[in-house]
C-alpha cells in the first residue's frame, strides 16, 4: 500500500512547498472561474480545494496528479443540471452537491469492483471530441464576459452565440481593455517565464486598476461579495427521483475523469519511475468527490494542466495539494474581501487561455493525418456535445467506440502461411493465383478471436484462397489457431458453413497450434470433432503434401 505523501524527503520538502505556493496561485483564479462556468458561487470552487484536496492527496497512489474542478467538469455540471434549476439558486447548488456525491459513489464502485477498464472505451478521438465540444461552448461564454456582453451562460450553445452577436452593440470598452491587457500578460508572460503564476498577476493588477479607477461604476462587472468562512459539513436534501435524474450526468463525469485521470497518472508514473495503482486512484477520486458534495464544493476531476505545471516546477509528491488546501482555507477565513473587486473580464481571459488547448486543434490535425475514420469519430462527438448536449455526447461517444471496435474486429489479419510459419500474403484482399503453402496444402492463420463480427469475413477469405489456387490442387486446409483465443456461437455457425463448403470439394480440414482454452471451446461447439491437429513446420507440411488422401499426418 502506498504511504501518504510518498516521495517526500527532507531534501525536496522546500521545493515541494514552493510548488504548493505556485499551485495555490494557479488554482484560486481558475477555480473561481470554473465555479462561474458551472453556475455556482465562487466559494464552491474554493471549497473544492480544501477538504477534497486533503483526502485525495492522502489516499491517491499517484504522486503528481492534481485533483480539482476543471473546465470540462464545470461545463458538464452546467449543461446537465441547467435544465433542472435556475443557475445561482439554492436548488441549483443542492443539485450540484448531490451530483458530486453520486460521482464519488460511482468512483468507489469502480475501485471496489475493479471496473476502471470501462473508461478504456473512451478512446483518444472520443475524448478529444467530447472535451473539445465542452471547451468551445465555454469559450463563447468567456468571450462574452471579456466583451462585457451579458448572455445566458447556462443556455444552449446556439442561444449563447446568438446572444453574443445580438449583444455586440452593448460592448463595454473598459472590459475589452482589461481583457486585452490580461491576454497580453498571460500569453507573453507564459513564453518569458513559465514558472511565474501569471493568472494571479493578472487578477491582482486588474483588481487594482478597477478599484483605483472606479471602473465598476463604468459598467465593468466584478465578482462581488464572497461569503467568508471555512467549508461546513452539509448534505443535499432532494427526493429520490431527482437523485435518479442526476445519475446519467454523474456517470458521464466519472467516466471522463477516469479515462483522463488514469491516463495522466500512468504517464507521469512511467516518466518518473514510480508505481501507480489505478483502483486506488479511483478510490481517492471517490473520497474527494463525496467530500466536495458534503462541504459545499462541486465535482472534482483531474487537472492535466495543473499536473503539468507541478511537473515543470519539479514537484514529485502530493504536498503541493496540501499547501493549496491550507492557503485556500486561510483565504476563505481571512481574505474573501480581497476577491470582491476582481473584474469578470479578467477571469474570462484567464479561463479562455486555460481552455483553448482543450479545443483539441492539434489533436484533430494529428487524427486527420493518422486515421480519417477516427478523425470523423472525434468530429461527431464534438458536434453532438456542442449542439445537442453533454449527456447525448457521452452516449454517442460510447456508440462510436463500439462501432470503431466492431469495424476493426471485423477486419482481422488473415494470412496464408509459408512453410516457415511466416505470412506470404493477406487474404483480406483478393488472393493471388497459386496462394498455397505447400503443394496441395493451404495453411491459413486468423489473428483474432472468431466471433460474430468476423466469422463470415474469415469464411470468405478462406474460400478466396482455395478458389485462387490451381484447379483441383488443394486437398488439405489447415487453420493455424495460435492467435485464436475464443470462438462464439455466431462464429461457430459461420465455421460450420465453411466446413460444409470444404467437404463438398473434397478438401480435408485440420487445425494446428490450438490453444488449450480454444481447443476446449472448439470441442464444446462441435467444431474439432475428428479433425486432426497438425504441426506447420516445413517437414510436416511436406509430409502432408505427399500424402493427400491420408489423415494420419504428423500429429502434434
Amino acid at each position: 500500500m502506498p504511504r501518504p505523501l510518498a516521495g517526500l524527503t527532507r531534501r525536496n520538502v522546500v521545493r515541494e512547498l514552493l510548488a504548493g505556493i505556485t499551485l495555490l496561485a494557479i488554482a484560486i483564479p481558475l477555480n473561481i472561474g470554473y465555479a462561474q462556468i458551472a453556475g455556482l458561487p465562487p466559494t464552491a470552487g474554493l471549497y473544492a480545494l480544501v477538504v477534497p484536496s486533503v483526502l485525495y492527496a492522502l489516499t491517491v497512489s499517484s504522486r503528481q496528479l492534481v485533483a480539482s474542478p476543471d473546465a470540462a467538469a464545470a461545463a458538464l455540471v452546467a449543461s446537465s443540471i441547467g435544465g433542472l434549476a435556475m443557475a445561482g439558486s439554492a436548488d441549483y447548488l443542492t443539485l450540484a452537491l448531490a451530483q458530486a456525491i453520486l460521482g464519488g459513489i460511482l468512483f468507489l464502485l469502480l475501485a471496489v469492483f475493479k471496473l476502471g477498464f470501462l473508461a478504456n472505451f473512451l478512446s483518444k478521438p472520443i475524448l478529444v471530441g467530447f472535451v473539445g465540444g465542452l471547451a468551445f461552448d465555454i469559450l463563447v461564454a468567456q468571450v462574452a464576459k471579456m466583451l462585457g456582453v451579458e448572455i445566458d451562460s447556462g443556455g444552449e450553445f446556439i442561444d449563447k452565440v446568438m446572444g453574443l452577436f445580438t449583444g455586440l452593440d452593448t460592448v463595454n470598452w473598459w472590459s475589452v481593455v482589461i481583457s486585452a491587457m490580461a491576454l497580453a500578460i498571460l500569453l507573453v508572460g507564459r513564453r518569458v517565464a513559465r514558472a511565474v503564476p501569471w493568472a494571479l498577476v493578472v487578477l491582482v493588477l486588474a483588481t487594482i486598476g478597477v478599484v483605483l479607477a472606479d471602473l465598476d461604476e463604468a459598467g465593468v462587472a466584478v465578482l462581488g461579495p464572497v461569503e467568508a468562512g471555512p467549508p461546513a459539513l452539509t448534505w443535499p436534501v432532494i427526493d429520490w427521483t431527482t437523485w435518479l435524474v442526476l445519475v446519467p450526468s454523474a456517470m458521464a463525469l466519472t467516466l471522463v475523469t477516469t479515462a483522463e485521470g488514469l491516463l495522466v497518472s500512468r504517464s507521469y508514473g512511467e516518466k518518473h519511475d514510480y508505481p501507480t495503482r489505478p483502483n486506488r486512484d479511483l478510490f481517492a477520486f471517490g473520497l474527494g468527490n463525496i467530500a466536495a458534495g458534503a462541504t459545499g464544493g462541486f465535482t472534482v476531476g483531474s487537472s492535466t494542466s495543473r499536473t503539468a505545471a507541478m511537473d515543470q516546477a519539479g514537484s514529485r509528491t502530493q504536498l503541493p495539494s496540501l499547501v493549496t488546501a491550507l492557503g485556500t482555507l486561510l483565504l476563505l477565513v481571512f481574505g474573501t474581501g480581497l476577491l470582491e473587486d476582481i473584474p469578470s473580464p479578467a477571469i474570462g481571459a484567464i479561463v479562455a487561455v486555460a481552455i483553448v488547448p482543450l479545443l483539441g486543434i492539434r489533436e484533430f490535425r494529428a487524427l486527420w493525418r493518422a486515421d480519417r475514420f477516427e478523425f470523423l469519430v472525434g468530429v461527431a462527438c464534438f458536434l453532438v456535445t456542442l449542439f445537442i448536449g453533454s449527456i447525448p455526447g457521452i452516449l454517442v461517444a460510447f456508440v462510436l467506440a463500439l462501432v470503431n471496435l466492431a469495424k476493426r474486429a471485423a477486419n482481422p489479419a488473415i494470412d496464408v502461411l509459408a512453410g516457415s510459419g511466416e505470412p506470404t500474403q493477406s487474404l483480406l484482399q483478393e488472393a493471388p493465383e497459386g496462394s498455397v503453402t505447400a503443394p496441395g496444402v493451404i495453411v491459413v492463420r486468423l489473428a483474432a478471436p472468431l466471433f460474430f463480427a468476423n466469422g463470415s469475413v474469415f469464411g470468405d477469405a478462406v474460400k478466396r484462397a482455395v478458389t485462387a489456387a490451381p484447379a483441383a490442387s488443394v486437398h488439405h486446409l489447415v487453420v493455424d489457431m495460435e492467435a485464436v483465443t475464443d470462438v462464439d456461437v455466431t462464429g461457430a455457425e459461420s465455421f460450420e458453413a465453411l466446413q460444409g463448403w470444404l467437404a463438398e470439394r473434397g478438401i480435408v480440414l485440420a487445425f494446428s497450434r490450438v490453444r488449450p482454452d480454444a481447443r476446449a471451446r472448439l470441442v464444446h461447439l462441435g467444431l474439432l470433432g475428428d479433425h486432426e491437429v497438425y504441426d506447420t513446420n516445413r517437414a510436416a507440411l511436406a509430409a502432408l503434401a505427399a500424402r493427400p488422401n491420408r489423415h494420419d499426418a504428423d500429429r502434434r
